[in-house]
């Protein structure tokens, strides 16, 4: 018998310096965490756990091929806002279907954040 499947509940980025990423990511998503343990920082971002972990292996490259989208109101604005904490750009926006736009920028460790602007998503 199948295991229902909940909904998306954590994105985990690894980090190699635990106290810059938690003050990076703190301006970013303009949030402080709520737990802080190591080897973990939980951050509650619009109901969504965002989690920072010690990377073991700092210099090993990160992967891209699972990619989490973070909602925005504005995605040339949450892109410069990003690139202006340091980011760099990994995908320019673009829009892929009607009015959605998706982006994406790299943390200052590798990490992959993925941007989306979707008037149509609604939570449930």
């Amino acid at each position: 018998m199948p295991t229902p499947i909940l909904g998306l509940r954590t994105a985990i980025y690894k980090v190699g310096d635990m106290q810059k990423a938690k003050a990076w990511y703190s301006q970013a998503f303009d949030a402080q965490p709520y737990f802080e343990a190591e080897p973990y920082i939980g951050f509650n971002v619009a109901g969504y756990e965002l989690g920072l972990m010690l990377d073991d292996a700092p210099g090993a490259p990160k992967t891209s091929n699972v990619l989490t989208y973070w909602g925005v109101d504005d995605i040339d604005d949450a892109v410069k806002s990003f690139l202006a904490l340091g980011a760099t750009e990994d995908e320019a926006p673009v829009n892929v279907g009607g009015e959605v736009m998706v982006a994406s920028v790299k943390d200052p460790w590798g990490n992959v954040i993925g941007l989306i602007y979707n008037p149509e998503s609604k939570l449930p």
